[in-house]
């Protein structure tokens, strides 16, 4: 959070976010996931990296699914997020 703070000062037009919710908190992971959405409400683009694919997904406007390095399924978020290949791979349902 303090990155993304000291980042947000230089008022960007774009922020990357390499794995936001890494080692964090359930509580905090939602707070991130809502600040996050936040930003993107507010008109920043946000490119986001991130292994939390439910919530990731579930927030994003399109969405890319990389295996070894090459992207394998690209879409809108809530099309990839409902994609049985992504739900038992990444999902696990």
């Amino acid at each position: 959070m303090l990155a993304i703070g000291r980042a947000l000062m230089a008022k960007p037009a774009m922020m990357m976010l390499d794995e936001p919710s890494l080692g964090l908190a359930p509580i905090m992971v939602e707070l991130m996931f809502d600040t996050i959405t936040r930003l993107a409400a507010g008109g920043m683009s946000l490119m986001l990296v991130e292994q939390n694919v439910a919530e990731s997904l579930a927030i994003s406007q399109r969405g890319y699914v990389l295996e070894n390095g090459q992207v394998v399924l690209s879409g809108p978020g809530e099309t990839l997020l409902g994609d049985d290949r992504v739900r038992q791979a990444y999902l696990g349902i």
